[in-house]
């Protein structure tokens, strides 16, 4: 087991993956019900985890608001590399004589909770899989942040029958969080709560980071249906100026009502199909993910690229582009009524 254990790293990292690791039933032991391989297979014995890093350069791009297409490819790209690698790596297990499960990078959720895959329960957590392994350390944020890439990085997993040896979690103390907050500045939307923390025990060990609020919250931002900070200043990559609910059970029906407004902006290059909805999602955000490097004077230099890019508004003919405030104002008066209505509250 030692041999394959250490094929299946390999495996992860030739394929394209910058880290992998392993962890079992028994790492996992005492976590959430998404740490739970069982979920996957009911023979499941070990699994392995990998993280698939982000173009630095589209990162840049996106950040400035001087292109969007770099990164909306990049994206796509990267989490079909990493499910792709789950599915070679699990098949090349298979005929190994280890029955194993390919995990899709993103978008799989469990669909017996109360309100179906709008629940956003995953089958299995990359995250918890990915600390536990050794892949990452979990940054305030909640997002899993990598020692060389920091948290711009796609996860992907395999769970499998063959019992891997199980790599050990990165020491706390190399963890480069230091909570600085530039992912939250960074969000528009107040998805991290810095008020409050949350803990999870994967097999003994213990890992904490600031509460995230209501999923929808981020999905109004980041899925492209709003963009405008409150402060007016800066945006996201999405034109849409609507208000931002203060109160988590506010934001499923504030998406719900804006979703016709939106379907009607004029089309956009990019973008991807979910089983959410029958259009492409426009990603907008991800500024808290984009933003959390290594070296902190480059995450503060990551943040004031977004706030200096002012805000971004919708041409004619389709074409996002950000444009300072004032100025945005004034593209927004210039627009007829039935189309500025189309941007922001009536």
């Amino acid at each position: 087991m030692d041999e394959l254990s250490q094929f299946a790293i390999d495996f992860a990292i030739a394929e394209g993956a910058c880290a992998a690791g392993i962890a079992t039933v028994e790492t996992l032991a005492g976590g959430p019900p998404s740490a739970d391989l069982s979920y996957i297979r009911a023979d499941a014995k070990s699994a392995i985890s990998f993280a698939v890093p982000l173009d630095e350069d589209a990162i840049i791009l996106s950040l400035k608001k001087e292109s969007r297409l770099p990164l909306d490819s990049n994206l796509k790209q990267a989490c079909s590399i990493a499910s792709g690698i789950s599915l070679a790596l699990a098949n090349c297990l298979e005929l190994k004589g280890m029955p194993s499960t390919a995990i899709p990078a993103n978008y799989r959720w469990r669909l017996e909770m109360p309100n179906g895959l709008y629940d956003l329960v995953p089958d299995i957590s990359h995250r918890y899989l990915a600390v536990r392994s050794g892949v990452g350390h979990l940054g305030l944020s909640g997002n899993v942040v990598t020692p060389d890439k920091g948290a711009a990085v796609t996860l992907g997993s395999v769970v499998t029958t063959a019992e891997l040896v199980p790599t050990d979690p990165l020491p706390a103390e190399q963890n480069y969080c230091d909570g600085c907050g530039m992912c939250m500045a960074s969000c528009a939307s107040g998805f991290v709560d810095l008020r409050d923390k949350v803990s999870v025990t994967l097999g003994g060990i213990e890992f904490s980071y600031a509460k995230r609020r209501d999923y929808h919250r981020c999905g109004y931002l980041c899925g492209g249906f709003n963009g405008l900070h409150a402060s007016g200043q800066w945006s996201t990559w999405s034109p849409g100026r609507f208000r931002i609910p203060e109160n988590d059970g506010e934001f499923l029906q504030a998406t719900m009502d804006v979703i016709e407004k939106y379907a009607q902006w004029p089309e956009i290059e990019g973008g991807f199909y979910t089983s959410f909805a029958p259009w492409r999602t426009r990603l907008a955000c991800a500024h808290c993910q984009l933003v959390c490097v290594p070296d902190k004077e480059e995450r503060k230099r990551r943040h004031k690229m977004i706030t200096d890019a002012g805000v971004v508004v919708q041409n004619p003919d389709g074409s996002l582009e950000a444009v300072s405030p004032d100025e945005a104002e004034r593209r927004l008066a210039a627009m007829s009524p039935e189309v500025r209505a189309l941007y922001e509250e009536d």
